[in-house]
């Protein structure tokens, strides 16, 4: 269903509302785990439940181009809800669960919501915390009512009772909702998506419907999507890449949308769908290459050999597509026995069996990462795109991948390097600005000569000679030694995540330093099993980390990481952190993006030390011990060097 083939369809509820009329009861749209039974819903379904939805919402007073928000974890609830706000002309804006009602407050009365859904009791409460603060709210809307019996505040209202109001208006006139749609135009606001807020206040994009679709044929000519599609929606639905990747095509091409029954049970909900389509942020295919290592390591005497044997021939046929080269029969007998035996396995644990299509964003992949998921027998796909260019920008296209790139531009994205070396992109994607910062809007778009709409997008980058996109940082994160040595803290902290007992690092560095280095926070869980396995006791995360055993742990994968640096980027000190790098203490954004100016400024004595040849740092740290009891430990932080032989065990 191309849009330049059908031009009335300008928005994404028309998609919807064609979709319904051509797969009716024929077709499951979507699938939602409850109750340990996964349920389908045909397209009538789904039609029949938004359509109460909207007309409930256009009861209750709802005008074209009013906010709504939304809170929740990802469910048809949610969908159709979104789907329902912008059938009436409304304007969804989503709400990061884990937000705190502080957080809450700021995007409900910076988008001017009047309305604002939340799945939960849990959800409810910080709204009702902050009612006196958001009297623009009339109501808040809840759709699953466990725990919300006796709340009766005439403020909450249930998904249901909405739903009744929009079905005897519906009784009184059928044609309603189906009018309302036909007001919609390409140009309206579908969505306002707020920026992770890394250097301040989060911002409000305000994308289009034509922003969407066009976002969707970019990417459809590249990698189609099908009606038989199936793709497990657990990416926050609040981010811009799930409304891209999942909400998108879902009402554009029918792809089926299959929702957890919890978050603690994606994993497990993944390998029973078996996706077509994947879409994991960058984070959790670090993730999720920590738990194959560490599954492999736990794994059987016989397991492990045959891992051992035939990952390097996984490597081998990468490396041959990488390189675009032929692959050589015998090494093509010999990974068929290696996949079949292993990789094949692996992928079905994961539930990666049938995946066509993988894809990473939301911050740069090492090398390593790529060659590994190409070895185990799919291609991950880097794709560049941010909330103002509707995730749309760049991606890797089959076995045209660079490591160093982000890949070519998509059709219909342009993409150009200013004079101080910042990535532009241009094109129908682009966003229509910020809400109510006009200032900021100014800074970020310009329009050329030819009415091309550019963004700028902050980033640090540059095109080579195929053409492909080479994203080398946050131009603002670009740091100078010194020595005049400039390097990336993103890559380096991209290839030393690839271990499995690393969690979180951020690179330092400045002009007045001479060498880079490192705050490490390891992975609790995984470096934990290690020291069991290693008969090594400890009591905490502080106890954990400080052990010269886990030092020199650590120190192996820097010294690794060092050896693929250039010498004046090479990581010349480091310290394993006391604590995660943590969302609630500001130290990271809620998409788990590091906070660097923050984080300098917090931990600004324990950096000084690190370069004032100092070999230990004092702090104070908060400990939780197994039986519940908390206490504040003083304990000493070691300073590594790796221009030593070895770390001081």
């Amino acid at each position: 269903m191309q849009n330049d083939k059908m031009p009335q369809l300008d928005t994404l509820p028309k998609y919807f509302l064609v979709n319904y009329k051509k797969y009716g009861d024929t077709k499951v749209a979507l699938r939602q785990k409850d109750f340990g039974i996964w349920q389908e819903y045909t397209w009538k379904d789904s039609y029949e439940n938004v359509r109460d939805f909207a007309l409930g919402l256009f009861s209750l007073g709802i005008s074209r181009g009013e906010r709504v928000t939304i809170v929740g974890d990802n469910d048809r609830q949610y969908l159709w809800a979104d789907i329902a706000i912008m059938a009436v002309g409304g304007i969804p804006v989503g709400i990061f669960t884990d937000s705190g009602p502080n957080e809450m407050e700021y995007v409900i009365t910076h988008s001017d919501a009047v309305l604002a859904l939340a799945k939960d009791q849990e959800q409810c409460d910080k709204l009702l915390e902050i009612k006196e603060k958001i009297p623009q709210v009339r109501n808040v809307i809840y759709w699953d009512p466990q725990g919300m019996w006796y709340y009766d505040d005439p403020w909450l209202i249930s998904y249901q009772e909405v739903q009744e109001l929009g079905r005897k208006l519906n009784q009184e006139k059928p044609d309603q909702f189906e009018k309302l749609i036909a007001e919609g135009k390409g140009s309206d606001l579908a969505n306002f998506c707020y920026t992770s807020g890394t250097t301040g206040l989060p911002k409000g994009a305000m994308l289009s419907h034509s922003n969407f679709i066009a976002s969707r044929d970019a990417v459809q000519n590249i990698e189609p999507r099908y009606d038989t599609d199936n793709l497990v929606s657990f990416a926050p639905l609040a981010w811009i890449a799930e409304h891209t990747l999942a909400v998108t095509p879902h009402v554009i091409d029918g792809i089926i949308i299959n929702f957890p029954e919890a978050p603690e049970t994606v994993q497990d909900n993944i390998r029973e769908i078996a996706p077509d389509i994947v879409f994991y942020p960058a984070r959790l295919w670090e993730g999720l290459t920590a738990q194959i290592q560490v599954r492999m390591t736990d794994s059987s005497w016989l397991n492990r050999k045959f891992y051992a044997l035939f990952l390097p021939i996984g490597y081998k046929v990468a490396d041959k597509h990488f390189a675009k080269e032929a692959v050589p029969l015998r090494l093509k007998i010999l990974y068929w026995i290696g996949d079949k035996l292993v990789f094949q396995p692996l992928r079905d644990k994961f539930g990666l069996i049938n995946v066509r299509t993988a894809i990473t964003a939301g911050a740069s992949l090492s090398p390593d990462m790529f060659r590994f998921f190409r070895a185990l027998g799919f291609n991950l796909i880097q794709v560049f795109g941010s909330t103002e260019t509707t995730a749309t920008g760049t991606q890797h296209v089959e076995d045209d991948i660079k490591f160093a790139s982000v890949g070519l531009p998509h059709d219909g994205a342009h993409i150009k390097i200013t004079d101080e070396g910042e990535i532009c992109v241009g094109g129908p994607i682009i966003f229509q600005g910020y809400f109510k910062n006009e200032e900021a809007t100014q800074e970020a778009l310009e329009v050329d000569e030819d009415g091309i709409r550019w963004f700028r997008t902050g980033d640090a980058g540059y095109i080579d000679e195929d053409n492909h996109l080479i994203y080398l940082d946050r131009v603002k994160d670009m740091i100078e030694l010194a020595s005049g040595d400039k390097f990336s803290p993103q890559f380096i902290e991209g290839r030393l995540k690839f271990s499995p007992y690393i969690r979180d690092v951020m690179a330092l560095g400045d002009p007045e330093k001479e060498y880079a280095s490192a705050l490490i926070s390891i992975d609790f869980d995984n470096v934990g099993r290690w020291a069991e396995k290693c008969g090594l006791a400890y009591t905490t995360f502080v106890d954990l980390s400080q052990k010269p055993e886990i030092y020199e742990l650590i120190f192996k994968d820097v010294r690794e990481v060092n050896k693929t640096l250039p010498g004046g980027g090479r990581i010349r000190k480091f310290v394993l952190m006391h604590k995660e790098f943590d969302a609630d203490e500001a130290e990271m954004t809620r998409t788990r993006k590091l906070r660097r100016r923050f984080l300098v400024s917090q931990y600004e004595d324990m950096i000084n030390s690190m370069y004032g040849g100092e070999e230990t740092y004092s702090v104070s740290a908060e400990v939780k011990y197994q039986d519940g009891r908390t206490a504040t430990v003083e304990t000493m932080l070691r300073i590594a060097d790796t221009e030593k032989e070895a770390v001081n065990v």
